[in-house]
């Protein structure tokens, strides 16, 4: 990607920062991934609970990385307890400390745009958690709602199917056809713009691609 194209993806995220802080989110746009990593270590204290959505992001960016082998009691999937018993991770990101996970689209407009098969990550992300980071590499911003559905539909549902290996008519089409199968991962959509806690939600844009 040459100078130019980087220059009009930078400002397509500062416009995006600027709308997340009018929407009372705690935006910012950081620089590299080492930066990212440093802002986690600062920010979330040692012994934190914290919880994270399944991402490509959080795993392409080290995240994911830092919050399973750091101080921090994490509650990734399958963890289990001293009996060896699976823990229900989903519902303990509710009341976690810190919960991360990723977008499928941010408009320009200052609004998060998630669609989810078992709706854990969107429910997560709207009520539970203290805090919820949001990480996203400029690929997922987009100009509005209308964008941001057709990007779900076009990529991130169809890649997503295929890295989760479900049978589902996106993967097989490469987008979506409305399918009914057991295994659809499009079943829940949610839209956060206006927040009534300010800085509850932030959300950490890189400028680089990241995840689908």
């Amino acid at each position: 990607m040459d100078q130019f194209a980087q220059a009009t993806l930078r400002k397509h995220a500062e416009t995006a920062v600027k709308a997340l802080q009018a929407n009372r989110m705690d935006a910012r746009l950081v620089e590299s991934r080492e930066e990212l990593l440093a802002l986690v270590r600062e920010l979330v204290p040692e012994g934190a609970s914290v919880c994270s959505g399944g991402s490509m992001t959080l795993a392409e960016c080290g995240v994911y990385d830092l919050l399973k082998n750091g101080p921090y009691d994490f509650y990734f999937r399958g963890r289990t307890d001293a009996e060896g018993q699976p823990l229900d991770v989903f519902r303990r990101a509710f009341s976690a400390d810190w919960y991360f996970a990723s977008s499928n689209a941010i408009t320009m407009n200052g609004e998060l745009y998630n669609v989810d098969g078992n709706g854990n990550r969107i429910a997560a992300m709207t009520y539970g958690p203290r805090n919820v980071v949001v990480i996203a590499g400029w690929n997922k911003i987009v100009r509005d709602l209308a964008e941001a559905e057709a990007r779900v539909k076009a990529m991130a549902a169809p890649a997503n199917a295929h890295r989760l290996d479900c049978r589902t008519g996106c993967r097989a089409a490469g987008c979506c056809v409305s399918c009914r199968s057991d295994e659809r991962i499009c079943c829940t959509t949610a839209i956060h713009g206006f927040q009534r806690i300010p800085g509850r939600i932030k959300v950490w844009v890189l400028p680089e691609s990241l995840g689908y």
